[in-house]
């Protein structure tokens, strides 16, 4: 059983917890306990990195869906805990604000996040191509309030504290100091009333289904982009994108290198010794293959054209066909026989490969 902390314990915030209610908490935690701050302090340089490990999976939509699913086996947990931010980039962030130009408003619209998804399809399905129906949960514009979030429609006010603006400002000396005003935080708009269905967020999580096509010639580690399927944006502004990563699932027969296919066709000693026309599989079918009289283990034949598409189908691969001459086995009394008279009958011209050998051998000793 994991004797690791709960990552909302260890913040101090509830679990319905808003993304900026977790990102004050960390700050606040992660100024106190950092350690240049508290040099030879290793109980506080620990709680900086527990610290540090909570916020990294709670400020992330993805990892925090899957920590509240599975706990801390769902996010791998305990890869990290490193200082995945220094005290200046805490401190900047934090105050910097502080600093910035008088005319450096927010903007109220802002994009929603990016998603991402995984797909696996079959080996055949990455050569034909294929639809895929999805389902993934993502922020979608809440109903109640219609993105506004304000409660019944209410329209937000204007700030009363910054009058609009979005900033405070206070004259220091030669100096304006301008900050981001804490009661709206930089909108210029105040909700009175917040929306009790997304409270005062804009945004509530929905169950999303989607038909994604998935193109011919698409090959295994490849990701899709599926505009405007990401999260809904904040304000009216646009939603995210949704990256889908494609695995292809290997074939029992078949090998993949780029737009080439490989595929082993085994024949027996006497079809590679005599000849034949022998069946290799394809992605679309079978094709004849003439195996001439003498053909050693390791030839290869290419067939132009039956290889794997190209993203959008302009060009194809070729597939590579690799022939392996089967040593007969549990021969019969009869069988021995007939191949003892080969082997007495057999001389060094019937054998190229062992007297080519025998050449080089020869050669060296000349």
């Amino acid at each position: 059983m994991s004797t690791k902390r709960d990552y909302y314990d260890i913040l101090g915030v509830d679990r319905n917890a808003s993304p900026d209610e977790i990102k004050k908490a960390y700050r606040k935690l992660a100024l106190k306990h950092h350690p240049d701050k508290n040099q030879g302090d290793n109980e506080s340089e620990e709680r900086f990195k527990e610290i540090n490990e909570a916020y990294e999976v709670l400020c992330d939509e993805e990892k925090r869906g899957a920590y509240d699913r599975f706990g801390h086996e769902g996010v791998g947990a305990g890869q990290g805990g490193g200082y995945g931010f220094g005290f200046n980039d805490i401190f900047n962030d934090f105050f910097g604000d502080i600093f910035s130009h008088p005319n450096n408003k927010k903007t109220k619209q802002r994009k929603g996040e990016d998603l991402r998804y995984a797909v696996k399809i079959k080996f055949e399905e990455a050569i034909f191509g294929v639809s895929k129906e999805i389902k993934f949960n993502r922020y979608d514009k809440c109903t109640g309030c219609g993105g506004t979030g304000a409660k019944n429609g209410i329209k937000p006010v204007v700030c009363p504290v910054c009058k609009g603006t979005g900033e405070i400002r206070q004259q220091q000396g030669f100096f304006t100091v301008s900050r981001t005003c804490y009661k709206c935080k930089g909108e210029g708009e105040f909700i009175e009333s917040p929306c009790p269905v997304c409270k005062g967020e804009g945004r509530v999580i929905l169950a999303r289904r989607l038909d994604i096509k998935i193109p011919a010639g698409i090959d295994d580690g490849n990701r899709l982009k599926v505009s405007g399927e990401g999260a809904s944006g904040f304000h009216g502004g646009p939603n995210g994108d949704l990256y889908v990563d494609i695995s292809v699932e290997p074939h029992h027969i078949f090998k993949r290198n780029g737009n080439d296919i490989y595929v082993t066709v085994p024949v027996s000693f006497a079809q590679a010794a005599l000849g034949c026309e022998a069946e290799a599989p394809t992605v679309d079918g079978k094709a004849a293959i003439k195996i001439p009289p003498g053909t050693q283990s390791g030839t290869k034949f290419t067939l132009k054209g039956r290889g794997a598409p190209s993203l959008g189908g302009a060009v194809k691969g070729n597939e590579y066909v690799n022939i392996v001459v089967e040593t007969p086995a549990n021969l019969t009394s009869k069988q021995k026989k007939l191949l003892e008279e080969f082997a007495r009958e057999s001389g060094e011209e019937t054998h190229p490969l062992k007297k080519s050998f025998l050449d080089k051998i020869l050669s060296i000793n000349k």
